[in-house]
């Protein structure tokens, strides 16, 4: 796959497939994402979203096509601290975390740190910075386990933000808490979006709350991918984010058994 992207391109998947085993999850997905962009992705459950994001990281490889991300091939790509990624079970795994929020946030600086080196004044300055944009500055030397659900996940994205990303990936970064700490959550990522021009690629699980904040919408259902606009979003959501799959999809899924 080439590595040329139009200049403002931060991601492109070209003709991307993935299965399981002898399972097909998606194929033929294609599109690229713009720097400044905000996109939600939405789907049924086991329809690929997670797995999307990993092909995207390269944690997985694809059965077909290709991903570059900021004009590199995925399996060439050396700059990380580019990309930050929020995992869909990162809120559960780190309740029992034994070390506190400003740690947290100061150990995903380990490649200005270095290795087994202690972090000096102004990785701490920065990770302290980091908490208070997410609104927890205030709990930085509180244990991770003591706060609640909506505050660790504000911890996890400063651990993210800290090493000041270009691209960020969200996994339900909603998942599990309360309604007021979702809309704080997205409106905290909707100024991020449109005042850093910090691009934003979320998975969610709940796209009439997301609605306001994305620029864009894709949706993944019965192995494909496509973009929908305001209208088409309404359809939709009205039906459970179902979309008319290509023939081809429909045989194939078929004659495969279903879907991951």
């Amino acid at each position: 796959m080439p590595d040329a992207l139009l200049p403002s391109e931060v991601i492109r998947a070209d003709n991307l497939g993935f299965q399981y085993a002898d399972t097909p999850v998606f194929s033929h997905v294609g599109f690229s994402l713009f720097a400044g962009d905000f996109a939600g992705v939405i789907g049924a459950n086991g329809s690929g979203k997670s797995t999307l994001l990993r092909l995207l990281l390269g944690e997985l490889g694809p059965a077909s096509g290709g991903v570059s991300l900021f004009g590199r091939d995925v399996r060439r790509f050396d700059e990380w601290p580019r990309v930050g990624y929020l995992a869909q079970n990162g809120l559960s795994s780190g309740a029992n975390f034994p070390a506190t929020a400003e740690e947290i946030v100061t150990a995903n600086l380990f490649s200005d740190i270095g290795f087994l080196r202690l972090p000096k004044k102004s990785h701490r300055e920065k990770a302290r910075k980091a908490l208070a944009r997410v609104g927890m500055e205030a709990f930085a030397g509180r244990m991770l386990g003591s706060l609640s659900g909506g505050q660790r996940q504000r911890v996890l994205l400063a651990r993210v933000l800290v090493s000041e990303p270009e691209l960020l990936l969200l996994d339900e970064p909603t998942n599990g808490v309360d309604a007021e700490t979702v809309a704080s959550l997205l409106a905290l990522l909707s100024r991020l979006n449109r005042e850093k021009g910090l691009t934003i690629m979320m998975v969610t699980h709940d796209i009439a709350r997301a609605a306001e904040c994305v620029s864009r919408v894709f949706c993944l259902e019965d192995g494909s991918m496509v973009e929908l606009d305001k209208a088409q979003l309404r359809e939709e959501l009205s039906h459970k984010h179902k979309h008319p799959a290509r023939e081809d999809e429909r045989r194939r899924i078929k004659e495969g058994g279903g879907k991951s």
